[in-house]
Parts: structure tokens; sequence; C-alpha cells
């Protein structure tokens, strides 16, 4: 089923790099995922650099589905509290802006989802779920032998399982894809 063999060399390699990463998330916690936004009352994503593009699209197709979420430093993203869900993504961990919102989200009380290829550093520590995409980051990528350069991998791979995500979010929803489409911009 692969179209691998038929891609140069570096290429091939990349895409397998990117598929054991999205292949490192497993059904279950997929759902998990799925469920902690469906269960929240309002979302809010955070993600620093290349990640934080990624969340922007998860946010957009969350609202796309029908859900109230929004991405930490817009001015239009509210206070979060008791009920609502902020989810971070730090894929190489230690970073000071994601340790320091994952603070506030739980001094708020909110839940946090957390995701991340390294599951032990300290904004882990805070979350309510913590959901490890299995990739080369920064943190790890002195001695690498991948294609990929940095967290290439992680952030790729993250882009695909956020769609994997809202596509769960839209079938439990049970909305037509008519419903999505009408709550896209028209003014692009």
């Amino acid at each position: 089923m692969t179209t691998h063999n038929r891609l140069p060399r570096d290429a091939a390699q990349a895409m397998e790099e990117i598929a054991a990463a999205v292949g490192s998330v497993s059904e279950a916690e997929l759902d998990v995922i799925v469920e902690e936004l469906l269960a929240a009352r309002r979302i809010a994503c955070y993600a620093p650099g290349r990640e934080g593009l990624v969340l922007r699209g998860l946010v957009m197709r969350l609202f796309h589905a029908g859900l109230d979420a929004h991405y930490v430093g817009e001015m239009t993203c509210p206070a979060v509290g008791r009920g609502d869900l902020v989810v971070l993504s730090c894929g190489p961990g230690r970073l000071s802006t994601v340790e320091a919102l994952a603070g506030v989200a739980v001094r708020a009380g909110a839940r946090l989802l957390y995701l991340t290829a390294q599951p032990r550093d300290p904004a882990a520590g805070h979350a309510d779920r913590v959901v490890r995409v299995k990739a080369q980051t920064m943190a790890d990528d002195q001695a690498s032998t991948t294609v990929l350069p940095m967290g290439s991998a992680y952030e790729i791979a993250l882009f695909v399982l956020v769609d994997l995500i809202t596509n769960r979010v839209r079938a439990h929803r049970s909305e037509p894809a008519e419903a999505s489409r009408s709550r896209h911009t028209n003014l692009e």
C-alpha cells in the first residue's frame, strides 16, 4: 500500500519518520483527546514556533466543527477556568512559555492536555493528560541519523494528528460536512 519505493531515498525516509511518529499515538489516545475536547466548555491552545502553526490549525478546525476554540495570545482568547481545556504542545519540552501557561491553566482550574515528545519535562507534570508523540525534536537531534531536521518529524506528525482528531470530533458531533463549511470564513 506504500508508494515510498518510488520516492527519492531521503523523501522515503522522511515519510517513514513521519509515519512512525503518527503511528506512535494509539487509537485509544486519539479517543481520549477527542473526549477531552468534546467535554470542554471552551478550548485554548498554544505551542511555540512551528508547532504553534499546527495548533492554530487545530483551533480553526475545532471552530469549523462547532467548538468554542481559541489560540492563546490572540486578543479574542477568553480567560480559562473550570470546565475549560488548555491544549499545549511542546515537542522538545522545557520551554518557559509553555511551563508558565501550564501553571496558569492549573491555577485557573482548567484541565490541561499536553502533547510532547518529552513526557518527563516539567509542563507534563501539570497536565491532566499527556500524549507522547514519539519523534525527534531539538531535545534529541544532536546525534541524529534522521533526514528531517530538528523537530520537523514531530511538527508534521502533529499536523496529521490534528486532522485525525478533528475528523473524530466531527464524527462524534454527527454534523454533515456542510455544517463545517458553513462556519468557514468568506473573507478570504
